[in-house]
């Protein structure tokens, strides 16, 4: 079933191949009234997708078949669905690759079941409002070298298109219509998902990263998406 105006219950994928966890997420969202699919192995996680269309995943890292990891990899080749992820690899740099995959939060375990579905209804408020408009949507922004049209969502570098997520789209979008402009990184959440921080404070520095290799000629040097140090990120309007 599609997602449309018809659609109310939201479906939530929960891949774990710990049966005793994957049923305990399942009963403390089924609670909430979410409608719940479970995986247990990773080469039934494309599949299911397809089939159900879910609203949020909540993924474990070590699968059987195929890894969290890859599967947020192969899911983010054409999906923005929200992923949490849900593993005892707490480690940063498993938290740091989680999210530069295009994982949106990463909880550890052992976890709360509240906090858990807390993070859920979180991300899925925020799915939500991706959905709506922003300020000015019939300006087409144009720098040197940079073109972004917020109608079609086109971003254009050096006259040729770039394919950017959708929270990677708002992000430029927020920073290039403010030109010149301090954001801190809490602000930059806050303006993007109309939530106050919560999970891991790297976030939106993991998104600023996937975004300067997408547009910037050299990400190390970048023209455009500048870090303030200490205080945070702005767009350079004149490269």
């Amino acid at each position: 079933m599609g997602k449309g105006a018809l659609r109310t219950v939201k479906t939530i994928l929960v891949v774990d191949d710990d049966r005793e966890i994957n049923e305990l997420v399942h009963m403390s969202l089924s609670r909430e009234g979410y409608r719940v699919v479970s995986a247990y192995h990773g080469m039934d996680v494309l599949p299911l997708v397809a089939e159900h269309n879910p609203d949020l995943i909540v993924l474990d890292v070590l699968l059987p078949g195929m890894d969290g990891f890859e599967i947020c990899r192969e899911l983010r080749r054409t999906s923005d669905i929200p992923i949490l992820f849900a593993s005892c690899k707490n480690e940063d740099i498993d938290k740091v690759l989680g999210l530069g995959l295009g994982g949106d939060d990463y909880i550890a375990k052992p976890f709360s079941p509240v906090e858990l579905v807390a993070r859920v209804k979180a991300h899925l408020r925020r799915s939500a409002l991706r959905s709506k408009d922003v300020d000015d949507q019939s300006a087409i922004l144009k720098y040197p070298g940079l073109t972004i049209d917020p109608i079609t969502h086109t971003v254009l570098v050096e006259e040729s298109a770039v394919a950017l997520s959708a929270k990677e789209f708002k992000l430029l979008f927020q920073l290039a219509k403010n030109p010149n402009r301090i954001y801190k990184n809490d602000q930059l959440f806050s303006l993007l998902w109309d939530e106050q921080l919560i999970g891991d404070p790297h976030t939106v520095m993991v998104h600023v990263y996937n975004l300067r290799k997408k547009i910037e000629s050299n990400p190390a040097k970048p023209r455009y998406i500048l870090t303030i140090r200490g205080v945070g990120y702005k767009f350079n309007h004149a490269p």
